[in-house]
């Protein structure tokens, strides 16, 4: 029997978490969807990340207000995809603030990206209508800005760390509590999206970057708030196994002329039994591995995903 399409059958709500990670430091987990995060400055709020529609941020938005009333300043969007993004009305922030690279991403394959997402993960994009349009940035810069918090608040830093699950990943830094909300460029206990990535760089360089934060206490794109410096790094270093190992995996078929469907059968074989019990991860492979065949291929920047190219890859891979 053919696999369900992406995550067009995972319909079931999850149990939404909200924790206080520190004094105005927020975080929302929800059994491997996407997490969302705030900072309270002295006067203002910071939120990270939007959710898929203004909907489902409203919801959001409704329990954090259960902790403060504080207006939204910025509103930082740790890269593109429409599941991070297209909820962003609902905040009425001052400033949308994301990479340079992330608003040409959005200009260049927004619309497709939209598409692609919400037939993939249809839970997510509760009330799809209450969506106005693309979200584009207000703010952008190249590798580092910085947010003074006020008061004894501290700062937060905002930096692009390298090329990884996009162009244009961003992470965002608290100094004063060690704290980083890394975006999806580390999954705790979560498999890797990597369709729009650039496998070799985040292994490497973009993850050493991460690490080097020293952070005590970590919140990846998915799964749950990752706490000590020892779990923080055993985190960042799952996220560079997924990637060494299909690099290994997918690399080795490539080199040797095999087939496309011959090097997600080894991936998948290698990968399933540390990360196949983890979520999206059925969903995410065949995506991942047709980036990187591409990539190995000689291709520099993603391939646009439509939702027929989707259909495509996913016929071709999973079926």
């Amino acid at each position: 029997m053919a696999k369900p399409f992406a995550s067009s059958a995972d319909l079931d709500d999850k149990e939404q978490t909200l924790e206080v990670l520190a004094d105005g430091v927020y975080a929302l987990t929800a059994e491997g969807d996407p997490n969302i995060g705030a900072i309270e400055g002295e006067d203002f709020l910071v939120c990270f990340e939007a959710m898929a529609t203004p909907t489902a941020a409203r919801e959001w938005l409704a329990r954090l207000r259960e902790h403060t009333d504080k207006p939204i300043r910025y509103l930082v969007l740790s890269h593109y995809h429409a599941v991070r993004v297209l909820g962003a009305s609902a905040f009425g922030a001052d400033a949308i603030v994301a990479h340079e690279k992330t608003r040409h991403l959005i200009a260049e394959r927004g619309k497709e990206d939209w598409a692609s997402e919400f037939a993939r993960m249809p839970r997510l994009a509760k009330d799809p209508g209450s969506v106005p349009g693309l979200t584009w940035p207000t703010v952008t810069f190249a590798d580092r800005m910085t947010i003074d918090l006020g008061g004894d608040r501290g700062e937060l830093v905002l930096e692009h760390v390298g090329r990884g699950h996009t162009e244009g990943d961003i992470v965002a830094w608290l100094p004063r509590h060690r704290i980083l909300y890394a975006g999806d460029l580390v999954e705790a206990e979560a498999a890797l999206y990597t369709g729009d990535a650039f496998h070799r760089e985040w292994a490497g360089a973009t993850l050493d970057r991460v690490a080097a934060y020293g952070a005590d206490m970590l919140i990846g794109g998915r799964g749950p708030v990752t706490r000590g410096r020892a779990a923080v790094g055993a985190a960042v270093e799952q996220t560079r196994a997924f990637l060494t190992t299909m690099l290994e995996r997918v690399g080795a078929v490539h080199d040797r002329g095999g087939t496309l469907k011959e090097a997600f059968e080894a991936a998948h074989a290698a990968l399933a039994p540390d990360y196949g019990h983890w979520p999206i991860f059925e969903h995410c492979l065949p995506f991942d591995v047709s980036r990187l065949w591409d990539e190995l291929s000689g291709i520099e920047r993603p391939v646009v995903w439509t939702a027929e190219r989707d259909r495509e890859v996913w016929a071709q891979l999973q079926d």
